[in-house]
């Protein structure tokens, strides 16, 4: 079927099922930004394949709403359909509801699939759609009936994520569940997001592409615990350990009479941000708590054991990239070549160091205009050639058993403009700003993020995200609560604590022409000469390109950082290395005077 063709089927089974329009999400049951391919509901329907969007449907209009990351890529991938994208405003904002509260009549009815929407967020629904006279109906599972070929749910097998790896034990994770759990009076907390399931667990899974997730959900007790998977996933071995510790295997479809069974006398935890509506429906009798998911917090903040596997990922990380460029480089210099053909020898490359798992996403390999696309991805029938000239962005990661990476460089491949050096520079001031921060205990990424957009501020300049976001332990790239970011989102509000990983990653587009974009991974950690102050390590080790640097526009502290930085990278990198990569290093971590 044609997108087309599925939009005149969706808009056939909204009047079958008496609804006058329908929202269609990008999430699955656990409110995953990323999903398996059973929950690609919005992608199948429009075509639009970027990872952040939602899908409204009336019977006038078919509305793709989706950021500044992804509006290019959508306008592209939607042409010649039917969906219209509108560029949200503000990145993840309900404008899509506004819009229907605007354009519907009173009496109308907007209707959604429960599974895939918050309990919040259905809550935000209401509060627009009510006064309107408008009702919601959240029973409407629509893509059972019209997608014949949908995918069957994954059936990857779980495995163990090793207790030397995770510095706590699966019995230890579960206590500090159980000690917030107390605080709360909470007889059971109910954990539904995957990652947070895979860190108490100590267990890892492959049913979503690049996050090392398995589909279930966790139900903590006070004494016992409940893992809701199929269990053909789990290994024998596995279920005798989980069993060990007081963790016991239901299917996964038996959450609902479990949660519905609850008695009046008992109480579930639960966060409304991220439990379904379909589940707030499925707790009848017992008293609900409603608070953040207590691991969340405790995933964020690595203990000692995960930074320094996450420092050793980082090495070989850089190992990797240090040989990718180097052929970069050398190929080039004898023929042309493809942005796919890049990230195809990316993984390549990281696929020959110890313990690695995978891409921990698709790598964003864009050359000159391709640049200004923020979230742009080569495709063997869609990829630029590319040549000895201009410049390149490069923003990719991997996946380790001790830890997960996200890097983004750009790079001349020629002599870059004037122009280029400058936002170049610009960029590279205000992440080099943001990696030197000392900031007083208490401090929100909302609060640090115009750290690093103040040298192009000073130019008139900005850019269309945020600066960084939370990334996890061998698990999802984008991990929550906290980040840098412009506006009071959760990653903008959550305050900054030690131990918490995130990226660091200015920008600067030019739309038509290159995007500019330079990626770090820091981490918070105790500054030593102000007790009650946090500051922040660099952790990624990979040289800058001082090609595109223009040395006149940094000032003596920003010098000392770079040639700190480069001499680190360099003493980290250059034992892993053979002579003439060692070489090839020396030259691109030289010292700038």
């Amino acid at each position: 079927m044609t997108a087309n063709e599925k939009l005149t089927a969706l808009r056939a089974a909204m009047k079958n099922a008496g609804v006058d329009a329908y929202i269609i999400p990008s999430a699955d049951p656990h409110q995953s930004e990323y999903v398996a391919d059973h929950w690609k509901i919005r992608e199948w329907a429009s075509g639009f394949t970027g990872s952040a969007g939602y899908l409204s449907v009336d019977a006038h209009h078919a509305g793709l709403w989706t950021d500044s990351r992804y509006t290019a890529q959508a306008e592209h991938e939607l042409t010649g359909t039917d969906w219209r994208v509108h560029a949200q405003n503000v990145q993840g904002a309900p404008e899509h509801i506004q819009a229907l509260a605007e354009s519907l009549k009173p009496g109308s009815v907007v209707g959604c699939d429960g599974r895939l929407f918050s309990t919040d967020s259905v809550r935000a629904m209401k509060k627009a759609f009510d006064p309107k006279d408008i009702r919601l109906v959240t029973n409407v599972d629509l893509a059972s009936s019209i997608w014949k070929d949908r995918p069957a749910p994954p059936p990857h097998p779980v495995f163990e994520h090793p207790d030397w790896y995770a510095g706590r034990s699966r019995a230890e994770k579960l206590s500090l569940v159980r000690q917030s759990m107390q605080k709360n009076a909470e007889n059971w907390r109910l954990i539904t997001t995957l990652d947070d399931i895979a860190w108490t667990l100590n267990l890892r899974g492959a049913d979503v592409e690049s996050n090392p997730t398995f589909i279930a959900y966790l139900v903590v007790g006070d004494q016992k615990s409940y893992l809701f998977i199929d269990d053909q996933k789990v290994p024998e071995e596995i279920k005798i350990a989980l069993r060990h510790d007081g963790v016991h295997i239901k299917p996964y479809n038996e959450i609902d009479p479990f949660l519905h069974d609850l008695n009046e006398n008992q109480t579930i935890g639960v966060d409304p941000d991220t439990l379904s509506r379909h589940l707030e429906l499925a707790i009848r009798e017992a008293s609900v708590f409603n608070s953040p998911t207590p691991t969340q917090r405790l995933k964020a903040c690595k203990n000692e054991t995960e930074l320094r596997h996450i420092r050793y990922a980082m090495v070989k990380d850089g190992v990797a990239l240090t040989r990718a460029f180097r052929w970069i480089e050398q190929t080039l210099a004898q023929r042309t070549l493809t942005e796919y053909e890049i990230a195809a020898m990316l993984a390549q490359y990281r696929s020959q160091q110890a313990d690695y798992m995978g891409e921990s996403f698709n790598a964003i390999v864009s050359y000159k205009k391709n640049g200004g696309v923020i979230h742009y991805r080569p495709t063997p029938e869609n990829s630029a050639i590319v040549e000895k000239n201009d410049i390149l962005l490069i923003d990719s990661g991997g996946q380790y058993i001790d830890g997960t990476t996200d890097i983004t460089r750009t790079i001349a491949l020629g002599e870059p403009t004037a122009e280029q050096k400058l936002h170049f520079t610009l960029v590279l001031k205000g992440m080099i700003a943001l990696s030197m921060l000392k900031f007083p205990v208490g401090t929100r990424g909302v609060q640090m993020d115009a750290v690093a957009r103040i040298p192009l501020w000073e130019h008139g300049l900005n850019y269309p995200h945020g600066t960084g976001h939370g990334v996890g332990y061998f698990l999802n790239v984008h991990e929550p609560p906290q980040g840098f970011t412009p506006s009071w989102t959760q990653r903008g509000k959550t305050v900054m604590e030690a131990g918490m990983l995130t990226s660091n990653e200015p920008g600067f587009y030019k739309d038509g022409e290159y995007g500019i974009r330079i990626e770090n991974l820091i981490v918070a950690v105790p500054d030593e000469k102000y007790p009650d102050f946090l500051r922040f390590d660099t952790v990624t080790l990979f040289p800058i390109d001082q090609k595109m640097t223009d040395v006149s526009l940094l000032d003596a502290k920003e010098k000392n950082w770079l040639n700190q930085y480069h001499q680190t990278v360099r003493r980290e990198l250059a034992p892993h290395l053979n002579p003439e990569e060692r070489d090839w290093l020396a030259q691109a971590c030289k010292e700038i005077g």
